[in-house]
């Protein structure tokens, strides 16, 4: 297939929206409420594929039918939890992680996903998400937004870019302006795993009966139309020894709502493939305009927290005469695997499409940053883990900041079960130590209040949302610095360390 009608198709599975469900519900065994523990981040191992289908449009069936597929090693943390709802970190990674079968030239989601990163300015998300762990918020929206508006007027790194009138044309301009009215969409973008694993949990105890199907429905919308789908969820099994409950739930969207909601989109494909379009007869033209929609889940989740420790998705669409279907599986690491993994995932050789993936450039990401794909990252040597400049005068002339702190309270601590000083920066002085974080990253930093270094953290990554937190030191002494900074005109100083 030709590059030009693989972007066609790329544009046309942007518009074929895909959605989670909520949590499921039931009346036999006893599921607990979902309660993570704050602090504590979890590894998941991620592996995704897609296949498409669009051999209707070509004259040798089967020629058109290719596959995409990635592999990830994303982590999280549950920054804190209370009554309404939780703060989740995040940290995500395109390097492929050890042990994945086949050559690393096969997982171009990979390679998608880094040149993701690199336009969205960030490799972390902090998300507000419900009790069950469904993303409701994103911080730090101004700045990948406005990262982003910069890419594309400017070209990656500020360096004007010929393209940028072309990214008009393409609809770039028009995807951030999306973005910018749906931050959420950043976060289905960039870490869509934090959907499904809420799709297992539910914040309040449930309780199941083996065997038995529970059938519900809802409404969603795709581009204004209102299209109905039916869920059923069965729990098959339980694991008295591993302490898991493993469930399925299979959806179905209402075809004739789907295919309404699916023709702008299958208008833009056909546009694509104008001649071929021209020659359909009548019973071709109906198929092609009809479209339909299923998704098959199975969840592995703790009897212990109710949190879901295995997921394994596949999802089906079938419109304007092709068919895309996606795979997810995801693993946390301290858990053994207990679902079978489709074998698109697993297979050494694929039919590829020809995408031509070049890396964006960044000027804010160092030498061996989401570099080398196929290459694990070393563990830092002393060395590396001191300096990232190798030009040592221009790192001594990183000035100091000095930040005005907008809020200040002790509370539970999200990097520990003790207790810990959040401070909230004023987004002025945020977006002086995001600069400060971003032109520092691994080297050891002080903090000073009135004077005395009371943190002298290794900066590991940007701190993007204007937040700090400062643990591991006795409550009362928290309680003393937060009333410090309550003290109109304080200020917090952020320096390298001497």
């Amino acid at each position: 297939m030709t590059s030009l009608l693989w972007k066609r198709f790329v544009w046309f599975c942007l518009c074929l929206t895909l959605s989670t469900p909520p949590a499921w519900s039931a009346g036999g065994v006893a599921i607990p409420g979902y309660a993570p523990a704050p602090g504590v981040e979890r590894s998941y191992r991620v592996q995704k594929a897609t296949e498409t289908d669009m051999s209707f449009w070509f004259d040798k069936p089967g020629a058109s039918a290719m596959t995409v597929r990635g592999a990830f090693r994303q982590r999280m943390t549950v920054l804190s939890r209370d009554e309404d709802g939780m703060r989740v970190r995040w940290s995500l990674s395109a390097d492929l992680p050890d042990g994945i079968a086949g050559l690393a030239d096969s997982y171009q989601m990979n390679l998608l996903y880094r040149n993701s990163l690199t336009a969205y300015g960030t490799a972390a998300l902090e998300l507000e998400t419900d009790l069950n762990g469904n993303p409701r918020d994103l911080s730090g929206v101004d700045q990948i937004v406005a990262h982003m508006w910069e890419v594309a007027a400017n070209g990656p790194g500020g360096v004007p870019a010929a393209g940028a009138s072309a990214a008009r044309q393409s609809g770039v301009y028009d995807i951030i302006a999306k973005l910018e009215a749906n931050p959420l969409q950043i976060v289905a973008a960039l870490v869509p795993e934090a959907q499904l694993l809420a799709t297992g949990q539910s914040y309040q105890d449930e309780t199941m009966d083996i065997g038995p199907a529970s059938t519900t429905s809802r409404d969603e919308d795709y581009g204004g139309v209102s299209v109905p789908v039916t869920s059923t969820w069965t729990l098959k099994s339980t694991d008295a020894t591993a302490r898991t409950a493993t469930l399925s739930l299979s959806e179905e969207a209402d075809a004739a709502a789907f295919s309404q909601s699916q023709q702008p989109a299958i208008a833009n494909l056909m546009t694509g493939f104008a001649e071929r379009a021209k020659s359909l007869t009548a019973d071709q033209l109906a198929s092609v305009k009809r479209a339909s929609k299923s998704r098959s889940v199975e969840l592995v989740v703790s009897l212990n927290d109710g949190s879901t420790l295995e997921a394994s998705e596949i999802v089906t669409v079938e419109a304007g005469g092709t068919r895309l279907r996606t795979y997810t599986h995801i693993l946390r690491e301290d858990m053994p695997a207990s679902l079978p993994l489709p074998a698109v995932l697993t297979a050494k050789d694929l039919q590829m499409p020809d995408l031509h993936i070049e890396p964006l450039p960044s000027a804010k990401a160092g030498p061996g940053i989401l570099d080398e794909l196929s290459t694990a990252p070393a563990p830092p040597t002393a060395s590396q883990d001191t300096t990232v400049a190798t030009d040592d005068d221009r790192a001594k002339e990183i000035a100091p900041v000095s930040l005005e702190v907008k809020s200040a309270e002790v509370s539970l601590s999200p990097a520990s079960y003790d207790h810990g000083l959040n401070i909230m920066l004023t987004p002025e002085s945020a977006a002086e130590f995001r600069d400060f974080t971003q032109a520092v990253l691994g080297r050891q930093t002080q903090m000073l209040i009135n004077d005395k270094v009371v943190m002298e953290p290794w900066m590991r990554e940007p701190i993007m949302d204007g937040r700090i937190v400062l643990a591991g030191t006795d409550r009362k002494d928290l309680e003393a610095l937060a009333e410090q900074l309550k003290v109109p005109g304080v200020k917090i100083l952020v320096r390298l360390r001497p």
